[in-house]
């Protein structure tokens, strides 16, 4: 007989039917003769209760069902008098599939997030994993579906790569050399000629800038793939692997750029609370009480635009007011997560995205504002900052802090080289990149959104090593 998934098997009102279901087993129970089985195929967050009769299945087989181990299960589907759940099976016939002794790590209750990351391989049989996974799998289709029905095409990036997008340095670097006899120039430099290669390669840190050569040509792109950072950041946000979608669109000013951020993560949110509602139910009663009330409250709000200038403004005041920061906020400086959330969360109420920022610390593919006289500079809206600044669109969410960095990028060749030079950068692995100003440049615009601070977000979970199957971080590549 043909399996039926368990989410099939408890939407099914043919009661009295033959059915077969295959899952893990989460509990049993018993009395008098009779006992009961929770069943999980991981198609649902809600189990399907099988009921057995010890006097019908054999007793060896009673003694194996236990908690972790695999079963098949042949019975008659029934209406369930039990409250919170419509069907059962009576069990005619269990079947082992795969025995699970008593060392199984998932069988204490309320085991904590820190350890459940040893077991990161066991971890999405549990409720909790079991729905991020679903979740993260719901918003990877909300992502692909978004671009195709907004024109987008799917843009692949290289993950291997010669240069530094964000021109940190941060960067896993790739190579076949052996390590304890590497060839090194009159300086001491190392020599790549004899690499796989030919040249210094790395893990990319963002497919931005190859992502730009594809809507120069296809007019709007995305990518949607993984990338590395080699930052020794032991925090909740951050990871060595993580996932980024990257859209990239030409002829996009900096007021059609806000507008595609907070409609494609309006979006996603919207598909996150049609497509997963059993998973944000579980997820809000168990790990977040205000999750789902805080998905909707996107949804219904327009998020506030705001520059930088101003933001600075309104946390000075607070700090004039008793707000006690522990990082500075003069204007030119970065802002911190707790600036940022004092923002959406305390002062707004709502998403906000941040405009202008100073150009000391934004990219230097940045388009900059128009300068004033004095040095300063005018940005969105007509808002005068005291210094220069680039159209930065980033949008700053409730519980996360940043979720989307983005920009319009710089059209002029003469500028852009400008910028590179000011900053002293290295540009042998950067004429490609400037080829697109030359050769028919176009105004242009992007942003980035890191998945796994979406999952957040969506899920309501507090570390970002837990809506990633297996977490990289310092110290850390098991699994």
């Amino acid at each position: 007989m043909k399996r039926t998934k368990v989410t099939d098997a408890l939407k099914c009102t043919s009661y009295g039917e033959q059915i077969v279901v295959k899952g893990w087993v989460r509990s049993k129970r018993g009395s008098k003769g009779i006992f009961f089985v929770a069943l999980n195929d991981g198609s649902t967050i809600k189990n399907i209760q099988i009921v057995g009769d010890e006097a019908k299945i054999p007793e060896d087989i009673v003694k194996r069902i236990t908690t972790g181990a695999c079963i098949s299960v042949e019975g008659r589907l029934v209406e369930s008098p039990a409250a919170g759940q419509a069907s059962e099976i009576q069990a005619d016939s269990i079947e082992i599939l795969g025995d699970c002794d008593n060392t199984y790590p998932l069988q204490k209750k309320g085991a904590s997030w820190e350890y459940l990351r040893t077991v990161a391989h066991l971890r999405p049989r549990t409720n909790t994993f079991g729905a991020i996974l679903r979740i993260r799998h719901n918003m990877a289709m909300a992502i692909h579906t978004y671009f195709h029905e907004h024109g987008f095409f799917y843009f692949h990036t290289p993950l291997i790569t010669a240069s530094d997008c964000e021109g940190a340095g941060n960067m896993f670097q790739v190579t076949t050399k052996n390590l304890y006899d590497l060839k090194k120039d009159e300086q001491g430099r190392i020599l790549y000629n004899d690499d796989f290669f030919g040249e210094q390669t790395s893990l990319t840190v963002s497919g931005q800038l190859e992502g730009e050569l594809g809507a120069t040509a296809l007019g709007a792109i995305y990518t949607f793939g993984p990338t590395f950072r080699a930052e020794n950041s032991n925090t909740p946000r951050h990871l060595a692997e993580f996932w980024m979608i990257e859209p990239e669109v030409a002829f996009l000013d900096q007021e059609e750029l806000m507008d595609l951020e907070e409609d494609f993560i309006k979006y996603c949110v919207r598909w996150a609370l049609d497509h997963c509602q059993d998973d944000l139910e579980f997820l809000n009663k168990m790990v977040d009480k205000g999750l789902i009330e805080r998905l909707q409250s996107v949804l219904n709000e327009d998020f506030v635009r705001l520059p930088y200038t101003e933001g600075i403004r309104i946390l000075q005041e607070a700090r004039k007011n008793g707000r006690k920061f522990e990082f500075p906020c003069e204007w030119g400086d970065d802002l911190a997560s707790e600036h940022e959330r004092y923002l959406v969360e305390e002062h707004f109420r709502k998403p906000v995205i941040m405009t202008d920022y100073p150009r000391a610390f934004k990219s230097f593919y940045m388009k900059q504002n128009e300068e004033t006289p004095d040095g300063g500079s005018v940005g969105y809206k007509g808002a005068v900052a005291p210094g220069p600044t680039m159209q930065g669109t980033d949008v700053l969410f409730p519980s996360i802090g940043e979720i989307i960095g983005g920009s319009v990028r710089e059209a002029s060749y003469e500028k852009l080289l400008g910028e590179i030079e000011r900053r002293q950068m290295d540009m042998t692995h950067l004429n490609w990149y400037l080829d697109t100003r030359k050769y028919g440049s176009c105004p242009h615009a992007g942003f980035g959104l890191g998945f796994e601070r979406l999952i957040l977000f969506v899920t309501g979970m507090q570390n970002i090593r837990d809506v990633i199957p297996f977490p990289r971080t310092p110290g850390n590549a098991q699994f």
